[in-house]
């Protein structure tokens, strides 16, 4: 009797996997059975993960080291991959960085690199790789891309001037994509989570005081934001908003005359910046 060949299982390429969302994500991929190729800077961060993934689900995990702020590694990512003759079925754009702090006050240096990775990085990615997972699609293999923006790109965040714009990018694109690709077999879904328990806000806490002070209730669970984005983009949904609280924010912000956005920011965000300046 002739064993019948094994389907192969879909690929799921997550940037940003070595912590917080970006690693919750990818048990979340590795439980459903996708093989995995784990992106980020630290390879031995990837390479404990990569080993907890298989062994636990028997799926195969792959580390590949790539900083995606730098010019071109986003296409050397793509090539190297296409070389060893792997398709990617879902992408999972997750990769960014957080400055906190006035505008004038942050160095320019720390600015262009949020705009390198969150906005730069996460397009180079998309250009990279949605043109052979629209080939797959037609092909008879549907792609999923799930983009991580934020809550903060529903409305101006003073203090999070830079990070907030360029989360508003994001979900932009996402949206954008999302309709031109709507008969593509590709679906492109923005998660948008709000503060959420991960090693960015620890950071976060250090630099400025009153981010220790936000009521736990309002702080998500990191694995909670991650099973909600992965159903989320497996089920084709555009955009992706944790958290009753959230919701209730963003519903809100779209509604809000944006001047009255402004004012309101700007109260917080003044207050945010003499906390950060008195630590």
């Amino acid at each position: 009797m002739v064993a019948k060949p094994q389907p192969l299982r879909p690929v799921t390429l997550i940037t940003g996997a070595s912590s917080g969302i970006g690693e919750a994500l990818a048990h979340c991929f590795a439980e459903a059975g996708h093989d995995l190729v784990l992106v980020a800077r630290s390879r031995e961060k990837l390479r404990v993960l990569a080993e907890a993934l298989s062994g636990a689900h028997g799926v195969t995990a792959m580390v590949q080291v790539a900083d995606l702020s730098k010019p071109d590694a986003a296409k050397t990512l793509e090539q190297a991959l296409r070389r060893k003759r792997l398709g990617v079925n879902v992408l999972v754009n997750n990769a960014g960085v957080l400055a906190q702090g006035g505008f004038v006050t942050l160095p320019a240096a720390t600015q262009q690199a949020m705009l390198d990775l969150n906005i730069g990085g996460l397009t180079a990615m998309l250009a990279a790789f949605l043109p052979g997972m629209v080939a797959r699609a037609a092909a008879g293999a549907p792609g999923r891309v799930l983009n991580v923006a934020s809550i903060a790109a529903f409305q101006p965040v003073p203090s999070l001037a830079t990070y907030a714009a360029s989360k508003a990018y994001v979900l932009s694109l996402s949206e954008s994509l999302a309709e031109e690709l709507k008969d593509s077999g590709v679906t492109v879904t923005a998660l948008c989570p709000g503060i959420t328990a991960t090693p960015m806000l620890d950071a976060a806490k250090d630099a400025n005081a009153r981010v220790g002070r936000i009521p736990q209730f309002l702080i998500g669970d990191v694995h909670d934001v991650a099973r909600q984005g992965f159903d989320a983009c497996l089920r084709g949904e555009t955009i992706c908003v944790p958290g009753v609280v959230n919701r209730a924010a963003m519903i809100a912000s779209r509604s809000t005359p944006k001047w009255l956005l402004r004012r309101l920011g700007g109260i917080f965000g003044r207050k945010a910046i003499e906390d950060s300046a008195e630590k």
